[in-house]
């Protein structure tokens, strides 16, 4: 692409996202602290449902210094519901590194060593808060720069993402490169999206090769999809004196150590199950899960077993799996079947 055409894609790109971007909270700010953080949650959550977790969050942790200072667990109860704690582990571990270093780092190196930060999301960081020239690339930067250059290329392949990193480098305009990248972004995620292009309303479209050669909604090309697993599961719901058992998991078995949970049966033996309550799905990469909720009978079986009352429960790192199926009750825990005296 000449360099005058690059410059044009570059103006209408902007001209639009001033005109038609959404309203959201991250994008009133230029403060690093705030815009990481958001960067971290979007890594795998859709916008609007971001919002609310990342206004508590902030209301609670204002600077990198108060999410430093916190304990894990009260940063993982405020994060319960996002899932994917590994990021939320991260940002705590890096907020310590930003406070020993006596402020957020303000290169693009040192934004890429904080714990949790790749090369996205150092990009992101550095162009939105610092004004530096770095292109950023996730899948929505994929989705358009295929199309718009009707290229195959696998985006699976490593080779190929890098082709598109350098595709967006040499577009990106450097007298304004945090609204050329969240231009980009946005595009992507509300005009060119995956299945459904929005063709007649993009900015871009006299430019595209793919809507041109009646190919965008075949584009990108991505290979080696990986299988869904179905996985049918039961958790169990004891109560006693209007309290829940729940499990806590042990420190460094999976990605989920230090979360409370409703126990399976396989964990609870010897427990008299009841009726079901009911079912619900819940999907974690290619695993798709059916939860079957049932009432039961029985003993904490360990030290890692706790009661609790409806009232602490925010208060606790609750797994998404124990809110969908205490939600799932639709009765207060303090009625219905109870642990055995």
């Amino acid at each position: 692409m000449a360099a005058r055409h690059r410059v044009k894609l570059a103006r209408l790109l902007v001209d639009w996202y001033q005109k038609s971007h959404r309203d959201l909270p991250w994008r009133r700010t230029s403060d690093p602290y705030r815009i990481w953080v958001s960067e971290i949650m979007l890594q795998q959550t859709r916008s609007q449902a971001a919002v609310p977790y990342y206004e508590r969050f902030l209301e609670r942790f204002p600077t990198a210094g108060a999410l430093a200072a916190a304990s894990e667990e009260e940063v993982l109860a405020l994060w319960s519901g996002l899932g994917y704690y590994s990021r939320a582990r991260n940002l705590w571990r890096a907020a310590r590194q930003v406070v020993e270093a006596g402020g957020f780092p303000r290169e693009y190196q040192a934004i890429r060593a904080l714990a949790g930060v790749g090369d996205y999301t150092a990009a992101a960081i550095a162009s939105i808060a610092f004004g530096f020239p770095h292109a950023v690339v996730d899948g929505n930067v994929m989705r358009v720069v295929a199309r718009l250059q009707a290229d195959s290329g696998d985006i699976a392949s490593a080779r190929t993402r890098e082709r598109f990193r350098a595709t967006a480098q040499a577009w990106l305009d450097p007298r304004q490169p945090g609204a050329f990248n969240q231009a980009l972004m946005e595009l992507g995620a509300t005009v060119c999206l995956p299945k459904n292009p929005l063709c007649p309303v993009c900015p871009l479209a006299a430019c595209c090769v793919a809507r041109q050669q009646g190919i965008a909604a075949q584009l990108p090309v991505k290979s080696r999809k990986t299988e869904p697993v179905e996985i049918a599961a039961v958790l169990l719901l004891v109560r006693k004196g209007g309290r829940a058992l729940l499990r806590r998991t042990e420190a460094g078995s999976r990605r989920m150590a230090g979360f409370w949970e409703l126990p399976s049966p396989e964990q609870l033996p010897g427990a008299r199950i009841g009726k079901s309550i009911g079912e619900f799905r819940h999907t974690i990469t290619h695993h798709h899960y059916t939860f079957t909720v049932k009432t039961a009978w029985g003993r904490a079986a360990g030290a890692e077993f706790a009661w609790f009352a409806p009232a602490h429960l925010a208060e606790i790192p609750l797994s998404t799996t124990a809110r969908k199926a205490l939600h799932l009750a639709m009765q207060p825990i303090g009625s219905g079947p109870h642990c055995s005296p």
